[in-house]
Formats: C-alpha cells, sequence, structure tokens
C-alpha cells in the first residue's frame, strides 16, 4: 500500500506540480516538549484546481521527475 500524507499547498507556482509542506508532532524523549517539524514535498496535480493554502491528500507513486514521488489524490479543505 503506497503511503499517504496530509499537508497544506505553500506554492503552485509550477505547471502541474505543488509544493506541500507536511508537519508532523514529536515528543522529545529528555525534555518532555512537543516538537513541530516541517518537510516540503513536490507532488503532481494534473487538474491544476489546487491553490496556495489548501490542505490536500497526497499518495506516494513512481518517480514521475527528480524530485516529485507523489500525487494529489484530493483536495480536504481551503
Amino acid at each position: 500500500m503506497a503511503r499517504t500524507l496530509v499537508g497544506k499547498v505553500i506554492s503552485d507556482k509550477m505547471q502541474k506540480t505543488v509544493v506541500v509542506s507536511v508537519e508532523r508532532k514529536f515528543r522529545h524523549a529528555k525534555y518532555d516538549k512537543v516538537i513541530i517539524r516541517h518537510k516540503k514535498y513536490k507532488a503532481h496535480n494534473e487538474q491544476k484546481n489546487i491553490g496556495v493554502g489548501d490542505m490536500v491528500e497526497m499518495a506516494e507513486t513512481r518517480p514521475m521527475s527528480c524530485e516529485k514521488r507523489f500525487i494529489v489524490t484530493k483536495k480536504i479543505a481551503e
């Protein structure tokens, strides 16, 4: 089964590609503080219906380019 991630679109300047920021939270082992980390992924968007600020779900797929390994499956919220 393919890995799915949920994140917020931070850029839609490219053709058929969006940049999605995925946030993950974890608790520090020693200091017991919640730490937030962000990572950016490039995802394929064939319909070009996704804009900046939208929450999307994306699934892992075959490599489509040098950096693009995800495809947008659905738009969750605007």
